[in-house]
Formats: structure tokens, sequence, C-alpha cells
């Protein structure tokens, strides 16, 4: 049966596209049922719109507070009976109450082979450590801010004239092909996280996830 997928996004929506070729070509058992931004006017909202599929605004600025608004992001979220939350781009951090809500049913993609280079700039400090190989993951949602078990991970090689601008470049193209498979993957019932931890056809993934190779 096809799994309802809602996708949050704050920006031009690029893995949302991603996601919604992936659908296109019967690649992914499943359709989306929303997208929802907490910013207006953004272009993966158009990118929705276009393709036909219901689209909501909830501005974080009209809100007192995180939790008031992660509260109402989950009242919206939940009219919509997802299976599969899915962070694109999603520029809130999220509220302990939020998480828990929607635990081994929300991914996030992450620009960096965690549980290397949590938070911003992954890029430049992948640069400044010297490392041969950079990349992106996807991770179940939890408390821990980019610290949920990881699901797959995409690696690029960094070249002695890479720079921040040219590696995050690579790390996009990886992100577009790791998202629709780990998409793919939970909606045909081969990925799921348990209290036995992730597992992948029903054998437990090591702790750095899958790991795609193209």
């Amino acid at each position: 049966m096809a799994k309802r997928i809602v996708v949050l996004i704050s920006g031009s929506g690029s893995n949302l596209q991603a996601i919604m070729d992936a659908i296109s070509a019967d690649r992914i058992q499943g359709h989306i049922s929303a997208v929802i931004s907490n910013r207006p006017g953004v272009f993966g909202l158009e990118r929705a719109e276009k393709a036909n599929i219901a689209t909501e605004v909830l501005d974080h600025k009209a809100f007192e507070s995180r939790e008031a608004f992660d509260a109402a992001l989950a009242e919206l979220i939940d009219s919509y009976s997802p299976d599969l939350v899915v962070l694109a781009g999603f520029m809130r951090i999220l509220t302990a109450e939020f998480v828990r809500h929607y635990q081994g049913r929300m991914l996030n993609i992450h620009p960096s082979l965690l549980p290397k280079y949590k938070g911003l700039n992954t890029h430049q400090r992948a640069l400044d450590a010297g490392d041969s190989e950079h990349g992106c993951t996807v991770h179940f949602v939890t408390e821990e801010l980019d610290g949920g078990p990881l699901a797959v991970q995409g690696a690029v090689s960094i070249d002695a004239e890479d720079t921040a601008e040219s590696l995050q470049q690579k790390v996009h193209k990886v992100e577009h092909q790791i998202y629709p498979l780990a998409v793919e993957l939970f909606c045909a019932d081969r990925l799921q996280w348990s209290e036995q931890g992730v597992s992948l056809d029903g054998s437990p993934l090591s702790s750095s996830g899958y790991r795609y190779n193209g």
C-alpha cells in the first residue's frame, strides 16, 4: 500500500524535487500528500504546486514561541495522516516533544558523513581538516541535533583544487541520489528503526548506515 509522505521545506526544494522525480518514475511506493513551508514564497512551494501537490505555509514568525509553532505544525502535519515526514532543507530546530511524536518516521539529510561535522559549515570544515572524502547522510531524527541513527550515506572525494563551493555542488548531487533512495527503502518497509537499531531488509545496519556507491 502506498505510503503517505509530508515534506517540510524552507527554501528552493531541490531535494523535494529529487523525491518527486523518483515518485514519478515509480521508484517510491508512496505519494506526497503535502509540502509545508515555514517561509512564504519559496521556490519549493512552486515545485509542489506545478506537480499538483497540496501546499501549506505556516510562518514561524507568527508564533510567540518555538513550542507554539511546533504544536501548530504537528497538528497541520497530522491532518494529512502521514506515514513518513521528510525534512528537506527545513531550517528549524525542532522541540523534543515534536521529534518524539514522529520518532521512527521522520528523516533528515545532513551535508556531512555523520557523525563528523554536525551543525553548519560542513564543507569548509572537511577541507580545513584535510579529509580525503566528504559526503552526506540521511538519518532518522531524534532530539539530538544531527545525532539520530544513520540510514544512508553517500561519499564524494575531496580533490586538491576543491573549495567549499565546489564541494557543496558535489555533495548536492549525491544528496539528490541518496534521499530518494532512503525514502524508497522506507516506503517499501525495507528500512526501519526500532529498539534494536536501524535495519535494512531485516538485517541490522552498521552505525554508519547503508553506504551508497552510485
